[in-house]
């Protein structure tokens, strides 16, 4: 298992810069929980859009989430731009394990870390499917 606390920016292949809002801060001046949860699913949903370039409304095979975890080290508040890091962790034959950090601006040490699990899906039965080998071969390029 990786300690999370160890990685910086650079151990992720995938960086993604994500502003934040007046409205994300909470009462208590840092950015409420459910906003961290949306910003590991931004990263997840910017890489398969782009590297992957999965389209969901057209593709006969696509991702379908089934666990995400965030876990909450620092806080984050607006108007800091937290930079997102993925990369593949667990790779199996119909899913994969995104492990992924936010960073807040000017520090090298993840505010939160958590994962993302994709299965792969057939469009028409919604059953579990192989992780076709194109997107594979993509998927370990950022491991």
């Amino acid at each position: 298992m990786t300690n999370f606390l160890d990685l910086r920016i650079d151990d992720f292949g995938f960086r993604t810069d994500i502003p934040t809002r007046w409205g994300d801060n909470d009462m208590l001046g840092h950015l409420n929980n459910v906003v961290y949860n949306r910003m590991i699913e931004t990263v997840v949903v910017r890489f398969t859009m782009g590297p992957l370039e999965i389209d969901w409304q057209r593709d006969q095979s696509y991702p379908l989430v089934v666990e995400s975890l965030c876990r909450f080290h620092r806080p984050l508040a607006f108007p800091e731009t937290i930079t997102a890091g993925l990369r593949a962790g667990r790779l199996g034959g119909t899913s994969v394990t995104y492990e992924i950090a936010l960073f807040g601006e000017g520090n090298e040490i993840p505010a939160s870390t958590g994962h993302f699990v994709h299965v792969f899906i057939d469009k028409d039965t919604h059953k579990s499917i192989q992780i076709p080998a194109d997107i594979r071969k993509l998927i370990e390029t950022f491991a």
